[in-house]
């Protein structure tokens, strides 16, 4: 597996190097990680005033502030690491580096604030985000567990997309540990009433008998899990199934992450609504913005 890791001096970079560093299963076979450190040009007056040799070791010396000890922890982890750092803006030269890497994963840390102003917009992880359509591994703030294997949550939403994310982890299965606990989440909405707009806005029954509801829901609930149990089985994974109703697929399943102390959280980052904010589906991003719960974004062309 190759790797591809943004990393600066932050707490956030470290705890993403730290958690790379704790995938056991994965680093048993061959695993490349390259690092890569984005430096903001010195002001064109400072640089005239400083002379070119004098800027780049700057730049050197302050590159080596986050990829030198993070170098050498996945280094005595086992893994196969290069270390870089390019002069620029995070929004060119990252953006181009993530969309032409031939990386398996991005990885990388983000200050995991719930707000989605603060979490969404002008963020590295959303510069990344948008910038190529490999999968994406943000690490939002909570300290991630040590061990080797982790509880991950799949959103599903029936669409290519959900079974992409499927098809993932059943490819990488060694990033989640030698027996990861894996659960399948899908949300319906509730058949017995719906939402009338208006002035004031009012809810009112359907008139759908409870027990055709009940059939309706299972019907969707099998047809959305069963190709993705198909995929994981053949990966040798067993998932469990976590059923919801709700209104907004988004609230429902940050709740759950959160309930259930998801390690990690895998979702479609296109594809769950019609709307798309940043490059993320509509239900990506209420998600992104309501829990701390690691997120793997898988995106495919």
């Amino acid at each position: 597996m190759r790797i591809l890791m943004p990393v600066d001096s932050s707490e956030f970079s470290k705890a993403a190097v730290a958690f790379v560093a704790s995938r056991a299963s994965l680093l048993k076979n061959p695993t490349e990680v390259e690092l890569v450190n984005i430096q903001y040009p010195v002001p064109l007056r400072a640089a005239r005033a400083l002379g070119k040799e004098m800027v780049q070791s700057y730049h050197e010396a302050e590159a080596a502030k986050a990829l030198k000890s993070a170098a050498t922890a996945l280094k005595r982890a086992g893994a196969n690491t290069a270390a870089r750092h390019v002069v620029g803006t995070v929004a060119h030269e990252l953006a181009s580096i993530v969309a032409n890497d031939r990386a398996d994963l991005i990885v990388m840390g983000s200050h995991g604030d719930t707000g989605l102003k603060k979490l969404l917009l002008g963020s590295v992880a959303s510069t990344v985000a948008v910038s190529c359509t490999k999968p994406l591994l943000v690490l939002r703030g909570a300290a991630m567990p040590k061990r080797d294997s982790l509880k991950v949550g799949i959103a599903l939403d029936g669409s290519p997309y959900g079974l992409a994310v499927a098809r993932f982890v059943a490819g990488h299965r060694d990033l989640f540990g030698a027996a990861p606990s894996v659960s399948l989440i899908h949300v319906v909405p509730d058949l017995t009433k719906i939402t009338v707009p208006g002035w004031i806005e009012r809810e009112v029954p359907t008139g759908i008998k409870p027990d055709q509801v009940e059939a309706m829901h299972k019907a969707a609930f099998e047809n959305v899990f069963k190709p993705a149990h198909d995929v994981l089985a053949r990966a040798g994974i067993t998932a469990a199934e976590v059923r919801l109703v709700g209104s907004v697929p988004g609230d429902a399943i940050a709740a759950q992450a959160t309930k259930s102390k998801l390690d990690l959280l895998a979702m479609g980052s296109l594809g769950f609504g019609a709307s798309r904010h940043g490059g993320m589906g509509s239900v990506a991003t209420r998600v992104a913005s309501r829990c701390r719960t690691a997120l793997l974004l898988v995106r495919e062309k």
